[in-house]
């Protein structure tokens, strides 16, 4: 009999510890403190979706100071937390655990996070970008301190500290992910920087394939891949426009009807020059272009001017055309279609948008993209003028 009492206490304990584990497992617990908030006040709890924006999932209201937060998620991922009444919010890695956290009235994004396994992750992140700004800060306070005309190699010299420090915080989130594959954080951290026009998918696309297989199978991990995927295939389309790569060579007719290409045309220096008279932005530059086509032109410099008219509501784009080359003064060479942005060289050179230009060196090779004013005669200028 004391056995069987043994025994069906055992079970019960076990059943106990079980069901205590599963609610564990399958559920969250927020306990917060919001010391400095009014009774009354509503705390709310959004998640960031695949496009980085906020969607509203739960609200709790603040009682002397505290509020409490229950539910589940399927799997750990990054919310905001926000009080109605305080400018900004606080980002966490929720997860399926009791989570204790310390609002910061003031400043949320202080507000401090305990019981998420996964938020840890994100703290050491959050530590590394404030190393960042806080090294910006010491380089502007360096600056500042210097007076009102500070020597040129001096101001020289703090412009370059700072544009390093801006290239390596712009790589920190790949150097994150790539050493922190184990994390449901690095997830969310791809899929946030997917969004960046800046964005490697090459890089980001290897670093996803070093992740554990349960994390690349899950819910979030799938959203990530088929994000990759998109971005994989768009980059295919233009992988040969990057730069380094030969511009692919290209034909088309000169307002006269002569056929002409990129290989015979192109000089020691070449700008491929996509615009169009309907073009107000491209009509606005074309002064600047002409400046540097007069400065560099015996130098070797040549320009391609591939125009996009044929806009649905030009009644003659032809004329059109030709009237904007002869109005801005445009010596150089011109052709065109008149397909508008059907045009076979724009569709060639992935053309979406104008003023777009591409700048070759002597080899036909890509050295920049998408270079105006200062920046492209400053560009001409150094592939032109080096002995």
């Amino acid at each position: 009999m004391i056995n069987m009492k043994k025994t069906l206490i055992l079970f019960v304990l076990t059943f106990v510890l079980v069901s205590c584990n599963q609610n564990k497992d399958t559920e969250y617990v927020i306990n917060g403190n919001a010391e400095g908030i009014e009774n009354g006040i509503k705390v709310r709890l959004a998640q960031i979706d695949e496009k980085g924006k906020q969607v509203f999932r739960d609200s709790a209201v603040v009682m002397d100071g505290k509020f409490t937060i229950k539910g589940a998620v399927e799997e750990p991922s990054l919310y905001f937390l926000s009080a109605d009444g305080t400018p900004g919010n606080m980002l966490f890695m929720l997860e399926n655990s009791n989570i204790q956290i310390d609002f910061n009235n003031e400043i949320p994004m202080e507000s401090k996070v305990k019981g998420s396994e996964s938020n840890k992750s994100y703290e050491d992140f959050q530590n590394g970008m404030l190393q960042f700004r806080e090294e910006g800060t010491a380089i502007m306070t360096r600056f500042n301190e210097l007076g009102q005309e500070p020597a040129p190699e001096t101001r020289d010299s703090i412009r370059k500290a700072m544009e390093d420090m801006r290239k390596r915080q712009m790589a920190y989130p790949l150097s994150f992910v790539q050493d922190n594959s184990n994390s449901y954080f690095s997830l969310n951290l791809i899929q946030l920087e997917s969004n960046r026009p800046t964005f490697d998918i090459l890089k980001y696309k290897e670093a996803y394939e070093s992740f554990p297989t349960h994390l690349k199978e899950s819910k979030l991990g799938q959203l990530v891949k088929q994000k990759l995927d998109e971005l994989y295939k768009a980059y295919e389309k233009i992988a040969h426009l990057e730069v380094g790569k030969i511009a692919p060579n290209f034909e088309s007719q000169t307002p006269d009807g002569k056929k002409v290409s990129l290989n015979e045309l192109k000089g020691k220096a070449t700008i491929i020059d996509f615009w169009a008279a309907w073009c107000g932005p491209c009509r606005r530059e074309n002064p600047n272009v002409v400046k540097i086509y007069e400065q560099y032109h015996d130098k070797g410099l040549e320009i391609i001017g591939v125009s996009l008219d044929g806009a649905p509501n030009q009644k003659d784009p032809k004329k059109a055309w030709l009237d904007a080359i002869e109005k801005d003064g445009l010596k150089w060479n011109q052709v065109s279609s008149l397909k508008y942005f059907n045009d076979e060289v724009a569709q060639l050179y992935n053309i979406d948008r104008i003023p777009a230009t591409y700048i070759l060196d002597e080899e036909g090779k890509i050295v920049a993209k998408n270079l105006r004013g200062a920046a492209l005669e400053l560009k001409i200028k150094e592939l032109l003028d080096t002995p």
